[in-house]
């Protein structure tokens, strides 16, 4: 697949980013080269190969997984104890999105 300037451009809007030029012309470049790689992967022939859930280990299932202890939920009182802004149980935020 190849990534134009015109869907880079489209991308970075979506994002609120601002880029020159210059930063397009590497994103196309960059990305288009992922995009490639992707599209290499998806023609590698996985046919009889076992799907791995855990690649780290060959131990039990849950070797890498802490155990599953039920606990209480975070109180919120507890949760916006240290927020620097919070009001009607909520944290306070500044906007961030501005068009």
């Amino acid at each position: 697949m190849k990534l134009t300037e015109k869907q880079v451009r489209y991308v970075a809007g979506l994002a609120n980013l601002n880029l020159t030029d210059e930063e397009i012309d590497r994103m196309v470049h960059d990305l288009g080269g992922i995009l490639e790689h992707m599209d290499r992967l998806a023609a590698i022939d996985t046919e009889g190969v076992e799907p791995m859930a855990q690649v780290l280990y060959d131990a039990e299932e849950t070797a890498t997984l802490r155990p599953d202890v039920e606990r209480a939920p975070l109180d919120n009182t507890v949760a916006l104890a240290n927020a620097p802004a919070r009001g009607s149980g909520y944290f306070k935020v500044p906007k961030v999105i501005e068009r």
